[in-house]
């Protein structure tokens, strides 16, 4: 036996299983409607074992709950397993016959009971019942060969593929037959005398009615039964839970779901589809049974576009008096449609769901301001911690997904030595980008943005489309379309800019209201962040460097000696050097204190360019230099430093307009001579320094 996977929707033949049902079973051929019925039938006639007896023989993996469930659908080759095992356990071979004629009583979705009712007529339903049929199965076609008042002739024909069934077919009938109960007459008679399991090309039913109840006791008793009565207080009740249901989760996913499949409940359908609009912008949210993903999506575009989906789509707002959040819709199988008013039914679930959505979007929006909240005393508490500029950066880059709710963030800073801003940190994008956007400089001349926000101070909301072309070719590489950008003031200095970036469809629909003041909020913190960051480096700064020649002081030059003592590998060598000027003291007595000043700036000048990179020079103390040279691969390398150190002297300094000579005594140990701490070098390179200053000969000992 051949099925067919999936049951078709509009502009599709093909479907997807709900997410909740066994993977085994992926098609949506067999209402529950059918399978609903049929489970309460075999458990009124013979208890909860027989019902569990029934899914057992028919070897099928759900379980009661998700064949009763509205809006579960199965296949054909699993409604005929049911339908042959539950004959089986009842022991009666006209059981599927009685099942469909005994629909109302065994529980009829009241939606579809409305819906007849609602045809006023037993000739008007069997006129529109080619219609019903896509509401219980999809692999049949029905057809109305000639109706009267009293009476009707119908075509019952299986699809290609599918083998038939002598129980699908007595199901058929014994609901063809139950058609007048639903306008309290008694069943229809019903002939059937071509079978498309005796060799016909199609089933034939003749049937005849009564045209109202013979009977007064029997009018008045079944008046009192009315069925549509009975359905109205079954779709209250429906309504009354979908209601309580729909406002029980706090989980945007978990409610649009829920709507889906109470929309089952008010319009049996082999397909449904739901599509809603983020209020805060986006891509819309789409929830569907029965669709493929792929064809979802570009139905619910469709659907949200207002476009037409066809004959074959019942399509309800859902709507409240706040705001439209979507729409809602029942699919139907090409050239089938609904019976008449299942767009009012379906409207009243449509209801719900949007009070629910307007509750649950208000509850969003609460708990999103006091993240927000949170986020930003975060920040605060963060940036208090923050020390230097690049970790200012990082913290409020971090930060501003959090608060503001982009996609992705960063940080540039303003070089006004180049004209340049350069991204200092970025959060959101994929590694390779954030390497693209720190490498990559945006100068003020050649970017209209940057020029313009560093001259008027005040916000930018870039959009791809309309950038400059420096702009548009970067935004293009880093996969951005909108970015809000806020400068960075400290009084009237400009420090650079924080960023908030989103993605393809991804940005609110407004960026110029609450999106930038939350941005501002982080962007003045950010700025205070920064000034207190280079005020800090700066005292930093002030505290290990000399102010005369801006070269590490005494304090710093022991910290870099300790550490390249503590990482000098086996095998290497390290040198301290002592230099000590000669005759500054006259310097200073003949040209004055000014002129020995500017001596010792242009001595560390010259001491900084005869250095390795590695190497460190620092001024100790008045005329006093000591410079670490690490990583020397033999002791006597040092001699060729002093000969560098020495040769600075060589020329003589220009001293307000006048040539000066200075000479300078350099004393050097060495770590493979002098074993000992930091400390013992430098006493002992003092020591040859002195040595050699009280020396004739001149030589520096190394080694």
């Amino acid at each position: 036996m051949s099925t067919q996977e999936e049951a078709p929707s509009p502009g599709a033949a093909r479907g997807a299983p709900p997410a909740d049902r066994p993977p085994a079973d992926v098609a949506r051929e067999t209402s529950s409607a059918t399978t609903a019925g049929l489970l309460r039938y075999v458990g009124a006639h013979g208890g909860e074992d027989a019902v569990t007896e029934t899914l057992a023989r028919a070897g099928v993996q759900y379980s009661v709950e998700e064949l009763c469930d509205a809006a579960s659908w199965t296949s054909y080759e699993t409604r005929i397993r049911l339908f042959a095992a539950a004959t089986e356990v009842l022991g009666d071979p006209r059981t599927m016959f009685q099942v469909g004629a005994t629909g109302l009583a065994s529980g009829l979705n009241p939606s579809v009971v409305l819906v007849l009712r609602a045809m006023g007529s037993p000739r008007q339903v069997f006129r529109r019942l080619p219609s019903a049929v896509s509401k219980f199965s999809t692999t049949s076609t029905m057809e109305i060969v000639e109706s009267g008042s009293t009476h009707a002739t119908v075509r019952f024909t299986l699809h290609p593929g599918y083998v038939h069934s002598r129980l699908d077919c007595d199901y058929a009938q014994g609901l063809l037959t139950s058609v007048p109960a639903v306008f309290g007459l008694p069943p229809a008679h019903i002939v059937h005398d071509e079978c498309e399991s005796d060799g016909h090309p199609a089933c034939l039913y003749h049937l005849t009615w009564d045209a109202r109840a013979r009977l007064p006791w029997r009018r008045r008793r079944q008046a009192a039964a009315d069925p549509e009565l009975g359905a109205l207080r079954d779709q209250l009740r429906a309504l009354q839970s979908a209601a309580t249901d729909l406002v029980a989760s706090d989980d945007l996913d978990t409610v649009l779901d829920r709507i889906v499949a109470r929309a089952a409940e008010a319009v049996l359908a082999p397909a449904y589809l739901l599509a809603v609009t983020p209020p805060a912008g986006g891509p819309p949210s789409v929830h569907s049974r029965g669709v493929p993903e792929r064809e979802a999506q570009r139905l619910a575009a469709m659907l949200l576009s207002g476009a037409d989906l066809g004959p074959e789509a019942v399509v309800v707002e859902v709507a409240s008096a706040r705001r439209v959040h979507g729409r809602l819709a029942a699919l139907y199988p090409v050239g089938a449609r609904g019976m008449g008013d299942e767009g009012a039914l379906l409207t009243a679930y449509a209801g719900h769901a949007a009070a629910a959505l307007d509750l649950l979007i208000a509850l969003e929006e609460a708990r999103l301001q006091a993240h927000r909240a949170g986020a930003l005393l975060e920040l605060a508490h963060e940036l208090a911690g923050a020390g230097e500029a690049d970790e200012v950066c990082e913290v409020v880059a971090a930060a501003l997904p959090r608060v503001v709710g982009c996609n992705s963030a960063g940080v540039l800073l303003w070089d006004p030595a180049t004209g340049c801003l350069n991204a200092r940190s970025s959060v959101g994008l994929r590694p390779d980008l954030r390497e693209l956007l720190l490498s990559t400089g945006l100068p003020a001349e050649t970017t209209a943005e940057v020029i313009g926000i560093v001259t008027d101070r005040e916000p930018r909301i870039i959009d791809a489309q309309t950038a400059s072309p420096q702009l548009r070719k970067l935004l293009a590489a880093l996969e951005l379309t909108d970015v809000v950008a806020v400068p960075l003031l400290a009084g009237d200095s400009f420090l650079g800019v924080a960023t908030a970036s989103w993605q393809q469809g991804q940005a609110p629909a407004q960026l110029g209201g609450d999106v930038l003041a939350r941005l501002r909020g982080v962007g003045d913190q950010a700025a205070t962040a920064l000034q207190n960051a280079r005020l800090l480096t700066t005292v930093r700064h002030q505290a290990t460097h000399d102010a005369l020649t801006g070269l590490p002081n005494r304090v710093l030059f022991s910290q870099r000696l300790d550490a390249e003592l503590a990482g000098t590998a086996a095998g290497e060598s390290l040198a301290v050097l002592f230099c000590d000027l000669d005759g500054f003291k006259q310097v200073n007595d003949t040209h004055g204190h000014a002129a020995g000043d500017e001596l010792l700036r242009q001595v560390a000048a010259r001491l900084g360019a005869v250095v390795r990179p590695q190497d460190t020079v620092g001024r100790l103390s008045g005329d006093e230099f000591a410079l670490v040279l690490p990583g020397l691969a033999d002791p006597t390398d040092a001699a060729d430093v002093v000969d560098r150190v020495r040769g600075c002297f060589a020329e003589p300094f220009r001293l307000e307009g006048r040539q000066v000579p200075v000479t300078c005594s350099v004393g050097v140990a060495v770590t493979d001579r002098t074993v000992g701490s930091a400390e013992a070098l430098m006493r002992a390179a003092d020591a040859e320094m002195y040595r050699v200053k009280r020396s004739t000969d001149r030589r520096v000992r190394v080694g």
